[in-house]
């Protein structure tokens, strides 16, 4: 069973603190030699933020220009190197156990493109992978997946191109790949695409991918973790 919780829109800053508290869950549950039931799906979309993985090195003056555009600039501890992430992208955050499933981050990064590619078919897209990470419709990538795993506890995620504007991309090379292009599932079908109506298509082949079932997170535990997240920001800020 994965609990899905849907956040909205939210800043990049605390779908990753809500994630981190998740993945902490899991690694003290596993500490204290217990099965902890957190498994979990956070479906957001993001304000407009720039992130980079552990392996890029973009240059001081880009990240002021890419500032100036109106977005945020974040590092983060994932793979992978820039993409963008604004309103009208779904971003799916599994947090889970991968030993509750299969160990082994490949068939979990490949898992993750099945369930975008299953979703685009579904469509009428013709979807596929290609040497480069993530989900491609011929040369322009639809798709793109950054993620960290740490005692096979996944953190980050996959992001879908529903109807976002896709001139925040012209901006960067998204995922460092010179020569190719993004698209979203607006531009592909000719119909609008909201995040809202690709959500329970997304979580329909994520089921089946996954060989799981899902139901909402209890509100109990979103609210122990939000409330654990502004005591820790009233903590800091004293």
């Amino acid at each position: 069973m994965v609990k899905v919780w849907k956040l909205g829109l939210i800043s990049y800053d605390t779908a990753y603190k809500i994630q981190s508290s998740i993945a902490r869950k899991h690694l003290e549950a596993m500490m204290k030699g217990v099965n902890g039931d957190y498994d979990t799906l956070l479906f957001v979309e993001h304000k407009p933020v720039y992130t980079v993985g552990i392996r890029d090195e973009t240059p001081k003056e880009d990240i002021i220009r890419l500032k100036n555009l109106g977005a945020e600039f974040r590092k983060t501890n994932r793979g992978g190197l820039i993409t963008f992430h604004g309103p009208g992208q779904l971003v799916a955050y599994p947090i889970i156990n991968l030993k509750h499933f299969k160990t082994s981050v490949r068939w979990y990064v490949n898992s993750l493109e099945e369930t975008v590619i299953n979703m685009c078919n579904e469509l009428g897209i013709k979807a596929a992978r290609s040497p480069h990470t993530g989900v491609w419709v011929d040369d322009n990538k639809i798709a793109a997946i950054g993620i960290h795993a740490s005692r096979y506890v996944t953190t980050h995620g996959i992001s879908l191109n529903c109807d976002n504007d896709l001139s925040w991309f012209e901006h960067i090379d998204p995922c460092g790949i010179e020569d190719k292009g993004v698209t979203s599932l607006t531009r592909e079908t000719g119909v609008m695409c909201t995040t809202d109506k690709m959500m329970p298509i997304f979580l329909k082949n994520f089921e089946k991918v996954f060989g799981c079932n899902t139901e909402q997170l209890e509100t109990n535990l979103q609210k122990e973790i939000l409330d654990s997240l502004y005591s820790k920001l009233l903590v800091d800020a004293m």
